[in-house]
């Protein structure tokens, strides 16, 4: 065992004791965030407008702050980018990470000296959270990979601006720099392909123990080396032992993943955001993500049901129930206040406060009231494919078909990119629609009352997805093609494609 591995331990035992502190305590650690970020943001452009001097409980705070996202506090974050000091919160952030937004264009988030190491820490302590329960620390003495976006950094209004895997790349540690793949030189190439082919060039002849990154682009880069070398990935990488990874729910992409490596690794599954880092795996014993609630961050809840009425019910961590879905609202030291990041998020456990990602609030099929959603069609498809030995998905999106005429049937299409197709298409699709009736009690009704036609699947070719996402710009990095969406602008592109 290398120095790395045998120091990993006694740091990951401290790790250990000092979250354990929080977690007995957890309603006493969000009320000690928000009484803190209250304090510190009192004297900021925002603290004023919103009488913060005045706030002493969550009560307060409700009625000061309103629930807005990106769109609605575009005004701050635009003065924030402009380089005005004291906006959200006291100076300047150090940081702006750059992301994709939907009716913003891009967005800007901040990221302040108090934020980073939340961070920072939140990826570091998953490591160290696996290390403590395991005794698996070899890992640290071989080469590690994180696909990420390029650290190649530009400065907006006077301050440093990049995607947040390329900021974070800036501050892995020391320690770790030295096993680090790939090169700087490499991880600045901005096109995604010719970055992939530099990857693996320089990863081929080294020993690679950890790998890390959205499950998607991984594949790509398993798919490059296998075209090159023919083998499975074990036999290319022998000591690789753990995949870490994030941004996606990682069932679906699972089977032909493992299949591409050809054994078992263990893997963590993280919660990284442009505005925080949120949760990360911290068992192998189950699935469900530890709440980080003494880093920095305040979370609200708000039950999906009451999202869009105008004055929602506002939860804390202590009022929260198991297996109700919730949007997630945050407010923190990056100076984000009552900020609707667009996840859904169910607690699978109350002690520790462990939850899963659902969705997107915004992601949903109701064209006809049936309310599906990303966690209910990632599920029906994993539950289906259970019932087909040897098939696999490699990715998939579903969108409504509304009839255009009298007496044609209208139905959910699922555009599904096939590893192996089944054998008997209209036995999978069935299934598959019977795997979602018994998730979704309202598409139930639909279909029993005939307003919508069993669903039906499109197969589409190898690679579809991809050429898709290129031909849009969002190819590899922390881009995410969504599960499933309320129109079909993005199954006409796929189509087209």
């Amino acid at each position: 065992m290398g120095i790395k591995a045998a120091l990993s331990k006694p740091l990951a035992a401290w790790v250990n004791s000092r979250d354990q502190d929080w977690m007995r305590y957890p309603v006493q650690a969000q009320q000690a965030v928000l009484a803190d970020i209250i304090k510190k943001a009192a004297n900021t452009a925002f603290g004023k407008d919103h009488g913060f001097s005045n706030i002493k409980t969550h009560q307060d705070f409700v009625k000061a702050v309103p629930v807005r996202d990106y769109e609605g506090l575009k005004s701050y974050f635009d003065r924030v980018k402009n380089g005005e000091p004291d906006v959200l919160w006291p100076g300047k952030p150090i940081y702006l990470a750059k992301t994709s937004g939907t009716t913003s264009g891009t967005k800007y988030i901040p990221i302040t000296k108090a934020s980073i190491p939340n961070h920072i820490n939140g990826a570091k302590n998953a490591l160290l959270s696996y290390i403590h329960e395991t005794g698996n620390s070899k890992f640290l003495d071989g080469k590690l990979i994180f696909l990420s976006g390029s650290p190649e950094l530009e400065e907006v209004g006077g301050i440093k601006t990049g995607r947040l895997s390329g900021i974070v790349n800036h501050h892995v540690p020391g320690y770790l720099r030295r096993n680090q793949m790939p090169s700087f030189e490499t991880n600045i190439v901005e096109d995604w392909e010719t970055k992939l082919d530099k990857i693996v060039e320089e990863t081929l002849p080294e020993q690679m123990t950890l790998i890390s990154g959205i499950p998607p682009w991984v594949q790509m880069y398993f798919d490059k080396l296998q075209a090159r070398t023919g083998k499975e990935i074990k036999d290319i990488f022998p000591d690789f032992s753990l995949f870490v990874y994030g941004g996606v729910n990682f069932d679906p992409y699972r089977a032909k993943l493992f299949k591409s490596i050809g054994k078992f690794v263990d893997s963590i599954e993280t919660y990284p955001a442009s505005e925080g880092f949120i949760a990360y795996q911290n068992s192998q014993k189950d699935s469900g993500l530890l709440l980080l609630l003494n880093s920095g961050i305040f979370y609200e809840f708000i039950p999906t049901s009451e999202f869009f009425n105008e004055n929602p019910t506002r939860l804390t961590i202590g009022e929260v129930e198991q297996g109700v879905n919730y949007a997630l609202v945050l407010s923190s030291n990056a100076g984000l206040w009552g900020y609707s990041i667009g996840d859904t998020v169910k607690f699978v456990s109350k002690k520790p406060y462990k939850i899963v990602v659902t969705g997107r609030i915004k992601h949903f099929i109701s064209a006809f009231g049936e309310h599906v959603i990303g966690e209910e069609v990632e599920r029906a498809l994993f539950q289906t494919l259970r019932h087909f030995h040897g098939i696999s998905v490699a990715e998939f999106t579903v969108a409504p078909h509304i009839s255009a005429t009298e007496g044609e049937p209208s139905y959910h299409e699922w555009l599904i990119e096939f590893d192996k197709k089944p054998a008997n298409m209209p036995a999978f699709e069935r299934t598959l629609n019977t795997e979602l009736c018994k998730l979704n009690s309202y598409y139930d009704d639909l279909i029993k009352g005939n307003v919508l036609s069993q669903l039906r699947v499109t197969a589409l070719p190898e690679a579809a997805f991809q050429d898709y996402m290129r031909s849009q710009g969002k190819l590899g990095g922390q881009n995410k093609v969504p599960r499933l969406s309320n129109d079909r602008n993005l199954a006409e592109g796929l189509l087209k494609v």
